[in-house]
């Protein structure tokens, strides 16, 4: 039998190595966890699985999965077997005796179908899906009977969070005297080998700000069920919508807004799953505050996202916690405080962690780019190339792009030269080296065409092919004003000029010359550039502008050869465009300016009907591309999850 005093001392030397981990620290963490004596404990073996699926993941080294999953199977065994001793032992906490270990178990479940997934085969997708179902029927059950009263009394990382007590748990704790008994159902005979047991008292309420957890034990049972139905619940979101059609065929449903309200509440203790619920719910919010384009509730994500960051200042070396702060900086309009952020951590972490280094330098060399700080930029992508294995290609045609767009034109040809030579070693292209090699194909055609030195080709690229990279990355939408305008100012001079007035293209600003070649010379040239203003200009705030560059866009991609993801891309933004524009439209309906006779609700309610339509072009356009545009594939997803958040908070259900 497994005492509370054994359990919580190996919760507490588990966190040790994590705290190491959390400080960049990988070989000292994995060394706390595979210590003599502890190697056998399912903490240890949970948290040394961790680390080596951390390691696998970050540096694209498949084999390590294999280490992972030996990892998180004994720990799943270890916790199965401490569980069977624990059903005919007297509990000694609040919760039913063994509980702790259901937690752990599912756990281990939950990672070895996540490895089973990076498989990337049919057989690895069924086998996930077979041990996520098992994860998702056990954290369910668990989240309801700790939670059955639903999270509004409990605490999270954006209200008062009292810290739980750090006294050791002790079983008849005074809870049931002070919180009113809840009345729930006899379980019956499964429950007792589901580890929910068949008291025939009610659970007390606890995990509540006034009744927090008493003891790491208690902390672990309710930190890890909030965390194990959150992060279940958000994995069925953000998976694609074919998958969740099928998904939800066999059953399966998600619900968004209380996922994250259960990875809030986790992320308010200070366990292992806290830890990790704090580092999902950033990432989350992150890449939909930046990625998505347009937010329901801006204000409430932000607000959630620096309160999540503010509880995670315990680890302030982490990569993690500064990669995190960049982004938030990066994407609330600071970008050069998002630099210093991440120059800093850099210098910071060191090179202890080299996979999450290399993490903080591809947010810092992409920041970099979004303020047109191109050499700065270049020099970062190449760093990038030593420090991983898994980015070279990508890395190094990015960082031709920035040369391209400062005139250092021998530097890049030298870049895209050596690109040949670098994917012919690959048996196996990504989708963004098959756009890479459609891009360099192109740009060799048209030099051709225009009698140019084959070994020269740079010369006839006018835009920078980095430049359609940051379209997928969104990296324009978050331009600052002086950024955006210069942006303009350059890709309005080339030839021929566009033939569109806006606010801030009052008239042709690029002439050409006699005898000379027009810089654009093709339909996909000149959609690239329309798209790229649209969006500018979106971000301007001249909406009218936005719609007119947007709608030429696909004017010229109707024409385009290679350029196949301009359609899918120019629809999103489009989809995008509609709902800033309802927002603006509403606001001013409700200032009382220019209604026409509309009310609020008739604007968002026109505003929503187009951003659906388009949005429905987008995904129809995605189906035939398998280059760029599946990078947009989850913006769709979370784009239109976000208009339909809108649909209810405006109670309408006609569209």
């Amino acid at each position: 039998m497994t005492s509370v005093h054994h359990t919580e001392e190996m919760l507490r030397l588990s966190a040790q190595g994590f705290d190491l981990f959390l400080a960049n620290n990988l070989e000292a963490a994995v060394d706390v966890f595979a210590a003599e004596g502890q190697d056998s404990s399912p903490f240890h073996l949970m948290g040394l699985g961790i680390c080596t699926f951390a390691k696998a993941v970050l540096s694209m080294e498949p084999e390590l999965m294999d280490d992972a999953m030996k990892c998180f199977t004994l720990s799943r065994y270890g916790a199965r077997k401490h569980m069977k001793l624990a059903r005919s032992s007297t509990s000694s906490h609040s919760f039913l005796s063994g509980i702790e270990w259901e937690v752990l178990h599912t756990d281990a479940t939950v990672f070895l179908g996540l490895i089973h997934a990076f498989s990337g085969s049919y057989k690895g997708y069924l086998r996930c899906l077979y041990e996520l179902n098992s994860a998702h029927s056990k954290f369910n059950r668990l989240f309801k009977k700790f939670y059955s009263n639903g999270l509004a009394a409990c605490a999270t990382p954006s209200q008062a969070t009292p810290a739980a007590s750090r006294k050791p748990s002790e079983g008849n704790l005074q809870y049931t005297e002070t919180t009113p008994a809840i009345p729930i159902r006899t379980p019956g005979f499964f429950a007792r080998w589901t580890g929910l047991g068949p008291p025939t008292t009610s659970m007390p309420v606890l995990g509540t700000i006034t009744n927090p957890a008493n003891g790491p034990v208690e902390e672990f049972i309710l930190s890890g069920a909030a965390f194990g139905y959150g992060v279940l619940n958000l994995i069925l979101f953000l998976f694609s919508t074919n998958i969740r059609r099928v998904i939800g065929f066999l059953g399966y449903s998600h619900d968004r807004p209380l996922a994250l309200k259960a990875l809030a509440v986790s992320a308010a203790y200070r366990d292992v799953h806290g830890i990790v619920a704090g580092l999902v719910l950033m990432t989350y919010y992150g890449v939909l505050l930046f990625d998505s384009g347009y937010q329901a509730n801006r204000k409430h994500i932000i607000d959630q996202y620096w309160g999540t960051l503010r509880v995670s200042e315990r680890h302030p070396k982490s990569c993690f916690w500064i990669l995190n702060k960049a982004k938030i900086q990066r994407t609330t309009g600071d970008p050069k405080g998002a630099i210093v952020t991440l120059q800093e951590g850099l210098l910071q972490c060191g090179k202890s962690l080299l996979q999450i280094h290399a993490l903080l330098a591809f947010e810092l060399a992409w920041t970099l780019f979004q303020c047109r700080r191109y050499e700065e930029s270049a020099q970062l992508f190449m760093d990038i190339i030593k420090m991983n294995s898994w980015s070279h290609t990508t890395c190094h045609f990015l960082a031709a792009g920035c040369y391209v767009s400062i005139g250092r034109l021998d530097k890049a040809q030298t870049l895209l030269d050596d690109l040949s030579e670098i994917m012919n070693k690959r048996s196996k292209n990504v989708p963004t080296e098959v756009f890479i090699k459609e891009k360099l194909a192109f740009y060799k055609k048209k030099h051709a065409r225009r009698g140019g030195d084959p070994k020269r080709f740079v010369e006839s690229m006018k835009i920078s092919p980095a430049e359609e990279f940051a379209v997928a990355w969104n990296t324009h939408a978050h331009a600052d004003k002086e950024a955006a305008l210069a942006h303009v100012d350059e890709l309005t001079a080339l030839t021929p000029p566009v033939d569109i007035q806006t606010e801030y293209m009052t008239s042709a600003s690029s002439m050409r010359q006699p005898g000379r070649l027009l810089d654009l010379d093709t339909p996909d040239e000149l959609a690239v550039r329309s798209l790229i203003l649209g969006i500018l200009h979106r971000t301007l705030g001249d909406y009218v502008g936005a719609r007119k560059l947007l709608h030429g866009t696909l004017k010229h991609y109707q024409n385009a050869d290679t350029n196949s993801w301009v359609g899918g891309a120019t629809h999103f933004e489009l989809a995008v465009l509609d709902m800033k524009e309802g927002e603006w439209s509403s606001a001013a309906v409700s200032e009382g300016g220019h209604a026409k006779g509309n009310t609020v609700l008739e604007v968002w309610k026109r505003a929503i009907k187009n951003a659906k339509d388009t949005l429905a072009n987008a995904r129809g356009l995605r189906t035939r591309e398998k280059g760029l545009l599946l990078r947009l594939d989850s913006r769709m997803v979370m784009l239109r999850e976000e208009i339909d958040m809108k649909t209810k908070q405006l109670g309408i259900s006609d569209i």
